[in-house]
């Protein structure tokens, strides 16, 4: 049971670095208008991907200075789910693989 336990932290927490990079990248193809939002596709995925990742991106773009105009937020929530994850891993995983 634990070890599922740790499995399923790792992978949720690599699920959603994994967004984090596929919506700042999408981001940036629309700044450069790779894509094209008026296309309804296009337009959905990108909703989904604010939708999903802008509520963990909020707080952090409060304290995280725009470095010309760029936002660095997506960078510090990313280090901060790896140090979690890793924290987690040499913490908890051990008594939970333990169960």
């Amino acid at each position: 049971m634990g070890i599922a336990i740790v499995w399923l932290v790792n992978q949720v927490i690599g699920l959603i670095i994994l967004l984090l990079i596929v919506q700042a990248v999408i981001s940036w193809l629309v700044a450069f208008k790779v894509i094209n939002l008026s296309h309804p596709f296009a337009r959905n995925v990108v909703t989904f991907l604010d939708a999903l990742t802008d509520p963990m991106l909020r707080p952090l773009r409060r304290i995280v200075p725009r470095l010309g105009g760029v936002d660095l937020s997506a960078i510090v929530l990313i280090l901060l789910l790896g140090f979690v994850r890793v924290l987690f891993n040499a913490t908890l995983a051990g008594p939970l693989y333990r169960l």
